[in-house]
């Protein structure tokens, strides 16, 4: 067993779409366990939170996370999984001295004005395009019932993937075509690490490779799962994140 580290870490997690707080709470718990502070973040639109999808900007989910940082009022590891890439990268934009460490797990890495939406036309390995159905009034984005578990996480235990769809609920779609304002100054200032989900079908790992290429992420780490390691590897990816927190 690791042992407790001498100097406590605060890790802020940010989920992805059609996901919440409970996706990350396995590795909170193991980051917790090793003497860290873990605070899991619950988006607006999200989970029990009920905000209006048609009222939701990117910089809604950007402003709500760094103010969440701001009240924490220390140098924070912000993680990210998924579509949130695009939120933690809008954070260090927006408060780069409060981000020791950006961490993108399986997630949207953008380039100066991308928008998610412009990013995912890149993805040739993706189930998800083929499988989204979206609302009458184009506000939310759901995906077929049957398709959503191979999509965000095929190689989850029964037990995993009956969280997911217990917690699955409709996505707020205009935040996917909001681009994001990037600065070498700001977000180009903080130090970025990047974990590569290998049988991703949400986002294939031929497009991560290119993100991480494009932003010269130089610190990377490979996990052989789907979209989302953080049910289905709990154990590997706490492991990483704590190796990522002890990097000087």
């Amino acid at each position: 067993m690791e042992a407790i580290q001498s100097e406590k870490q605060t890790f802020v997690l940010v989920h992805g779409a059609w996901a919440g707080p409970f996706s990350w709470q396995m590795i909170k718990n193991a980051l917790e366990n090793s003497g860290n502070e873990v605070i899991a973040l619950q988006l607006p639109g999200h989970g029990t939170d009920n905000t209006p999808a048609g009222t939701l900007h990117m910089d809604s989910y950007i402003s709500y996370v760094s103010e969440a940082i701001e009240k924490i009022g220390r140098r924070v590891i912000l993680v990210g999984h998924s579509l949130a890439g695009m939120i933690i990268s809008g954070v260090a934009e927006k408060i780069p001295e409060l981000v020791e460490k950006l961490v993108y797990v399986a997630g949207y890495v953008p380039q100066n004005g991308q928008s998610a939406y412009v990013i995912s036309l890149e993805d040739k390995q993706s189930l998800l395009g083929a499988s989204l159905l979206v609302s009458d009034d184009q506000s939310e984005f759901d995906i077929k019932r049957d398709d959503i578990i191979n999509i965000v996480c095929q190689d989850g235990t029964q037990d995993v993937k009956e969280l997911i769809l217990a917690n699955y609920k409709a996505e707020p779609a205009i935040p996917f075509s909001d681009p994001i304002s990037l600065s070498d100054e700001n977000f180009g200032s903080v130090e970025k690490y990047y974990i590569e989900t290998l049988q991703d079908h949400g986002i294939g790992n031929e497009l991560q490779k290119q993100m991480i290429a494009r932003a010269k992420i130089k610190n990377t780490y490979q996990l052989n799962s789907g979209h989302t390691p953080l049910l289905s590897r709990p154990e590997e990816l706490s492991k990483i994140l704590q190796e990522i927190a002890r990097k000087k």
